[in-house]
């Protein structure tokens, strides 16, 4: 499962390649805090409703971008618009993108996540492959007619993902994960070196 920074990795590189002219150290920071949140549910270890639950689901990103559209679209002034301008708009809808891309999707496709809590109680994960065979031709097992699937992992009350700050029963070293695999590293060096030299070009401009 990927860390914070690697989430925070490839967030920055999203929003280097979204955001054109906007995209400043504000607005990077803004894009951060929204990714990282999330993460501060594995201090919940006092309910089950804990990691990948509590801020991991489609309604952190759904009730904002709801919000933002009757503001933007029913208000006769945006809020956001009048405040922030059009830089704030901008920021706002790719801070919500790197939520969905960045975080939820990194974990649902390298772990599970319970993306419909609290109206759902089910954890899932995105598991398959896609691959050119010289006999049935293409073969996805990501999705089926079209529709993607997604494997169920059990209820919040029937799993248990352990953390540093909740490392399960019985556990006495805490582990607080910053890269696990090679595809992790790459996306942190990659991400971290473009947002980098992102910032470093547009400073002297």
């Amino acid at each position: 499962m990927p860390s914070t920074v690697v989430h925070l990795a490839l967030a920055g590189l999203i929003a280097a390649a979204l955001l054109g002219d906007d995209f400043d150290r504000r607005a990077l920071a803004v894009v951060f805090v929204v990714v990282a949140v999330p993460d501060l549910d594995s201090f919940l270890i006092s309910t089950d409703a804990g990691h990948r639950t509590v801020l991991h689901n489609l309604w952190v990103a759904v009730v904002p971008a709801a919000l933002m559209l009757v503001d933007l679209r029913v208000r006769e002034e945006s809020l956001l618009r009048r405040r922030w301008g059009a830089w704030g708009v901008r920021v706002a809808w790719v801070a919500l993108f790197c939520y969905l891309a960045a975080h939820l999707a990194l974990d649902i496709a390298d772990g599970y996540v319970n993306v419909l809590w609290p109206v759902f109680d089910q954890f899932y994960t995105l598991d398959g492959s896609i691959e050119l065979s010289s006999q049935r031709g293409i073969v996805n097992t990501f999705s089926n007619g079209g529709v993607p699937l997604l494997e169920a992992r059990g209820t919040s009350s029937e799993t248990q993902i352990t953390t540093g700050v909740d490392p399960g029963d019985g556990q006495t070293e805490r582990l607080f994960p910053v890269v696990r695999a090679g595809w992790q590293l790459v996306v942190l060096v990659g991400g971290v070196g473009v947002t980098a030299l992102r910032l470093s070009l547009d400073s002297t401009d």
